[in-house]
């Protein structure tokens, strides 16, 4: 990926870079919001991605000419249609995210730009899927078990076992993922979320 038209200024140069991430129902949007408590600023990258989808003329047309017409309505982006496609194929997955990961990229540079605080945090359930660990100096692991995940998720999202499971099949082993962050949050509701989120706080504020 040519990274080479993103400009990096002293005051992002010299500021921490943290990435958050996890599977699903891991719970790492809890923990981005204590994050935000403590004054941290935090991109939420799944967000930005869906803001992105129905903003950018470019990345839409790009879309309707990848999955048809259909993906949008009245200038919309149709999710359930979207979802419907690229959920039951793997290759046209990895289609619509080599189409959105850049322009999401691109997105967060701008926004870290516009920061000031010692460190930042972008939030995202694909870091390494998507190669943006890149542009980070470090990243954030939240760790539940699976069968946690399991029933966090099917209760947030009012869906079965089988469609969790399918989401978490096309995503990174989570043992895998953990190994590759540099730090990991346990959210096992064993441990106490607070706690940890601080320890990284004023290690991250000495870094920086």
């Amino acid at each position: 990926m040519d990274l080479g038209f993103i400009f990096w200024d002293l005051n992002l140069y010299f500021m921490l870079k943290i990435g958050l991430t996890g599977g699903i129902g891991s719970g790492k949007s809890t923990v981005a919001k204590l994050f935000e408590v403590l004054g941290v600023p935090v991109y939420y990258a799944d967000e930005a991605a869906k803001r992105l989808m129905n903003e950018d003329e470019e990345l839409k047309e790009k879309i309707q000419q990848q999955f048809g017409k259909e993906t949008y309505n009245n200038g919309k982006l149709n999710p359930a249609y979207l979802s419907s496609i690229v959920f039951n194929d793997a290759e046209k997955l990895a289609l619509l995210n080599s189409l959105v990961h850049p322009v999401t990229i691109n997105d967060v540079a701008k926004w870290m730009q516009q920061q000031t605080a010692p460190y930042i945090i972008k939030e995202a359930a694909l870091i390494f899927e998507s190669g943006s660990q890149e542009l980070l100096d470090k990243v954030i692991g939240v760790y539940a078990p699976a069968p946690l995940r399991i029933l966090r998720a099917m209760k947030r999202d009012n869906v079965t076992k089988e469609e969790i499971l399918a989401r978490m099949n096309k995503q990174i082993d989570e043992e895998i993922k953990m190994r590759l962050c540099d730090y990991v949050i346990k959210n096992d509701e064993q441990e106490m979320l607070i706690p940890q989120v601080l320890e990284l706080h004023k290690k991250f504020l000495i870094f920086s």
